[in-house]
């Protein structure tokens, strides 16, 4: 008999057999290898020479007889070819002997998950049986939520050439097993029994953890250099948001400004970075001035970031509520775009991508969420004292976000537009102290935390543990790139400079 899945590729045909025994745990699979030409839909016709034959050995979960008749099981013309899960069926996985492990000669194919597809519909377009489909989901709700699977996951499903008696030509192949990553440290794999149930199982990755660290010098832009110095992208952003409540990131940033980045690295066996963790230190000088900041948790339990003294980094409002944005336009007087005359501009405007996301910029209470006349969608938030921020133009609300709601600082709270009277998608950013907008820019905002007793002593011996782990890699990777060795305590980028590196 012949199913449709063998007339779609007509390569190189197996007939395979599995017998199970009656009542006993012992199964033969015989596997006789023939030759059939493209364009066939035959059992093909073997050549002069004898077509090799393979026997495994395999124990048989099901006790009653059973005989499956196996027809055009594929491989590759270099021979079977088995999928990496089910190798890891055969090779004793927790998940234990499978219908697969009969079925060698299977045949996968890779999907890409896009914006509103399903997991069920994705199987069945493959090629797998609704049911077969339905269970193997099922079985994957145990290790992973199926609703949780976005745009770009890549899923690797595999199937055997099965054709039961008595079936037809257009029955679906068995889903032997599907197999997709939801991150870089984590694979999660479901694979077909024996009885034709499904199990799933998730494997972790091991990663080593380690510290990496990149500097570099400003000659156009920080994002710029920070590529050009190898730091991903994760921990520049982490770096731009600590030093965010005090760095005008628009207008501070200078050629010739240098920045320095410790951050925690997870690499696999190869040594690959695969992924990134949180910011240790982060060191910017600007025009000159020398700005630190090293991660701590105080007592408090609040993580923050404190310079050398054990004062907080943080303020209570972000100067610039959205990551890489451009500032079009500042706060004063200027000609309205729209209006044509000259009107005073009460906040800054950031352009952005639609849809870009935008942060609260400090603790606080939403008090007003909605249209706003020439404002658009208008987001409103009222902070401690006598701080309010605005946001305007948004495509839209955050889910959660209405009147009354709290937010915290750093939550995303709207996404950019370009609603109301605008000319295009862009923020426009109000800070408002006692009813009246101030410019965000050059308002003096009120300090975060500052340690003191136990917590500073221990602020200390942290920081002096993150300067010994900076200076022993910045050792050695001077000691590698130079052949020299640079000892004593952590150097900042004043003493470490390009000269420093070239000549030590």
């Amino acid at each position: 008999m012949t199913n449709r899945f063998e007339r779609e590729r007509g390569e190189r045909a197996f007939e395979t057999r599995l017998h199970w025994s009656v009542g006993g745990s012992l199964a033969v699979v015989v596997v006789a290898a023939g030759i059939m030409s493209h364009g066939e839909t035959g059992r093909g016709t073997p050549e002069a020479e004898a077509a090799p034959m393979l026997a495994l050995d395999l124990e048989a979960q099901a006790s009653p007889l059973h005989q499956v008749m196996l027809t055009t099981a594929y491989a590759a013309p270099g021979g079977l070819s088995l999928d990496p899960a089910l190798e890891n069926v055969l090779g004793g996985n927790a998940l234990g002997d499978s219908l697969g492990d009969a079925l060698a000669g299977g045949f996968r194919r890779t999907i890409e998950v896009k914006s509103g597809d399903t997991l069920m519909a994705l199987l069945v377009d493959a090629g797998a049986d609704r049911r077969d489909a339905h269970n193997a989901i099922t079985a994957l709700s145990d290790v992973f939520k199926p609703r949780d699977l976005r745009p770009g996951h890549a899923i690797e499903v595999a199937f055997a050439d099965v054709v039961e008696q008595g079936s037809t030509e257009e029955t679906a192949p068995p889903l032997l097993s599907f197999r997709l990553n939801p991150s870089v440290e984590e694979s999660v794999e479901v694979v077909r029994q024996a009885d034709a149930s499904y199990q799933a199982a998730s494997i972790l990755k091991p990663l080593d953890q380690g510290a990496r660290s990149a500097r570099g010098e400003i000659s156009s832009s920080l994002f710029e250099a920070a590529r050009a110095s190898g730091l991903p992208h994760a921990p520049l952003t982490k770096t731009i948001r600590a030093f965010s409540f005090e760095v005008d990131f628009q207008r501070d940033i200078k050629s010739g400004d240098r920045f320095d980045i410790f951050y925690e690295s997870f690499t696999d066996e190869s040594g690959a970075e695969i992924k990134t963790g949180e910011v240790l230190f982060a060191e910017l000088v600007l025009s000159g001035t020398e700005l630190r900041a090293y991660r701590y948790t105080p007592a408090s339990g609040v993580t923050d970031y404190f310079n050398e003294e054990g004062k907080s980094v943080r303020r209570a409002l972000l100067r610039t509520p959205i990551d890489g944005a451009r500032m079009s336009s500042g706060f004063g007087m200027r000609k309205h775009p729209i209006l044509g005359y000259s009107k005073m501009h009460k906040g800054v405007d950031f352009a952005a991508a639609r849809g870009t996301p935008i942060y609260a910029a400090g603790d606080g209470v939403v008090e007003k969420a909605g249209r706003n006349g020439g404002y658009g969608n208008y987001i409103r938030l009222r902070h401690s004292g006598a701080y309010k921020t605005a946001y305007a133009h948004l495509k839209g609300f955050a889910k959660g976000v209405k009147s009354g709601a709290r937010v915290r600082q750093g939550q995303v709270i709207g996404y950019v537009g370009s609603t109301g009277r605008s000319t295009g998608p862009h923020l426009h950013y109000e800070v408002l102290v006692s009813g009246r907008q101030v410019n965000p820019g050059s308002v003096k905002l009120p300090s975060g935390e500052t340690l003191a007793g136990e917590d500073l002593k221990r602020f200390k011996g942290v920081m002096a543990e993150i300067d010994r782990r900076r200076s022993a890699l910045v050792a050695t990777q001077v000691a590698e790139t130079q052949g020299c060795a640079v000892t004593g305590p952590a150097p900042s980028l004043k003493d470490l400079g390009e000269t420093d590196l070239r000549d030590c």
